[in-house]
């Protein structure tokens, strides 16, 4: 496994939780997959503490399922949880959107400008990982400009339900989401626009709730 690898020894329980976080929305532990504290510490290097805390935040967020002296395992992508973690997302998004929108510089502006460029080259090459990160730095600009924590831990709590189900459909063929509307959000952040941003925003959330839509 490539992201199941030693980590220095500082924030060990964030380090764990981060590891172990992408390996699951990476697909590398699959859905079902058994985990033990033991096994994982051994490959992150660890002891077992910052493992078992980081199953136990991995649990409330719904990534893994425990049953007390039985197993950890790792949850189904169940679609009905994926679209309600989008529409919980989607709206957080536009409300960062909203305070956004009027604080953001120019070094903002590059700065999506320059991950909507890594995410369209992403999407180019075939590269689903490289296209997600590049999504969330994006966003990420716009929630850091926004500076509202509450609204920042959501997003980083739910996005990996959504990422562990995009990730699937592009490998079982789809295509990641047009750069199109990366641009149309950018323009309208540039010209102060935030009702076109919000509006923007709503659309490209809504594709993701849509995604999780039955077949």
């Amino acid at each position: 496994m490539e992201t199941i690898r030693p980590v220095p020894r500082t924030l060990l329980r964030d380090r764990a939780y981060e590891a172990i976080r992408d390996a699951i929305v990476a697909g590398e532990i699959e859905p079902g997959a058994v985990v033990r504290d033991a096994d994982l510490a051994e490959r992150l290097g660890l002891s077992r503490a910052p493992v078992r805390e980081a199953f136990s935040r991995l649990v409330d967020e719904g990534l893994l399922e425990s049953k007390p002296q039985s197993y950890t395992r790792v949850t189904p992508v169940v679609a009905a949880d994926v679209r309600d973690a989008a529409a919980v997302v989607g709206a957080v998004h536009e409300l960062v959107t909203r305070v956004a929108v009027p604080r953001l510089r120019q070094a903002d502006l590059d700065a999506m400008r320059a991950a909507n460029e890594r995410f369209a080259a992403a999407v180019h090459a075939g590269d689903v990982d490289g296209a997600l990160r590049a999504d969330d730095e994006l966003h990420h600009v716009l929630v850091r400009a926004a500076a509202n924590r509450a609204a920042a831990a959501t997003v980083a709590r739910y996005t990996p339900l959504i990422r562990r189900l995009e990730r699937r459909r592009f490998g079982e063929g789809g295509t990641c989401r047009s750069a199109g509307l990366h641009e149309q959000l950018i323009a309208a952040c540039a010209a102060g626009d935030t009702e076109t941003a919000l509006r923007v925003t709503a659309d490209i959330w809504r594709g993701l709730e849509e995604l999780a839509d039955p077949d």
